[in-house]
């Protein structure tokens, strides 16, 4: 693994291999330049097996792969032979990655130093707590029923187990604090691009067909968090809403794939990963 030359800071997120569309896709992917860095923003897969087959093959091609979860990597389904739960699941999903070559949450944040750095980038791993539900829910029980109510459910709630946590906003809860407390200690010197599943805003979640789904997709907790941290970008995926925001400045970049019926839909062919950076020039930012 190299931290210097030439190449690109790439991204994308959201591959759902267990779907064989989306898997051709995983195999078509091809750096542009052999020093190219591959961010990965969750959801390669719901199976340990299909997160280990697709990330030892982009490892394979890209000088660099970067992985946070999502929240598939950490469900515990019925079919996978991988039982393990919560952080436990984590930890294992971890050290296949290791042995991959793969960068996680839990290893040294790398210094990207070809174009547009030097940058530290920082993959993230830090949950939701229903902090972001719609006006008139006052607390995460009311959220909950409304959504069981109106049958917009998360699978998280079946298959995302927080074990040992009592419930996912403590595992979000301690993730944000120990996270908080390695990005305190960086560089100043250096911006940031900060990689995680779940997007740091809320404003991202305002498009959503169904707003009520927003108390799965962050925390309140990071809101500052990408001026706190001088980030030149953020990366995030799990929305399956691609495009590119501005907020206080700073590009934030949904990558993800999506499901194939989702990308059929599109004009933009599925696939392609995200230059993050030298960040592209000519593309005016979104107004939001």
């Amino acid at each position: 693994m190299r931290e210097d030359g030439d190449g690109s800071l790439v991204a994308i997120s959201d591959l759902h291999i267990r779907y064989a569309e989306n898997r051709a896709l995983v195999q078509a992917l091809r750096p542009e330049s052999p020093r190219d860095w591959l961010l990965v923003a969750g959801d390669v897969a719901d199976t340990v097996a299909d997160v280990e087959w697709a990330l030892g093959l982009l490892a394979q091609r890209y000088d660099t792969v970067i992985w946070a979860p999502g929240n598939h990597e950490l469900w515990t389904p019925p079919a996978d032979p991988v039982t393990l739960r919560g952080v436990e699941r984590y930890r294992h999903l971890v050290e296949v990655c290791r042995r991959l070559g793969v960068v996680t949450p839990e290893d040294p944040y790398r210094v990207w130093r070809g174009a547009g750095g030097p940058a530290l980038v920082a993959p993230l791993f830090l949950l939701y707590d229903y902090s972001w539900r719609p006006p008139g829910f006052d607390t995460r029980a009311a959220a909950l029923a409304e959504a069981y109510r109106t049958g917009i459910v998360c699978t998280d709630e079946m298959l995302l187990h927080p074990n040992p946590y009592p419930s996912r906003q403590d595992w979000c809860a301690a993730r944000v604090a120990e996270t908080a407390r390695r990005l305190d200690e960086r560089d100043p010197e250096l911006p940031t691009v900060l990689v995680n599943h779940w997007p740091l805003v809320r404003r991202p979640t305002d498009v959503l067909r169904y707003p009520i789904f927003a108390q799965w997709c962050g925390t309140e907790a990071t809101a500052d968090w990408h001026r706190r941290y001088a980030a030149a970008a953020v990366v995030y995926g799990h929305l399956h809403i691609p495009r590119t925001t501005w907020y206080d400045g700073v590009r934030f970049e949904e990558v993800s794939v999506g499901y194939p019926r989702e990308w059929r839909r599109r004009s933009v062919p599925p696939g392609r990963v995200r230059r993050i950076l030298p960040a592209p020039a000519g593309t005016p930012p979104t107004a939001w």
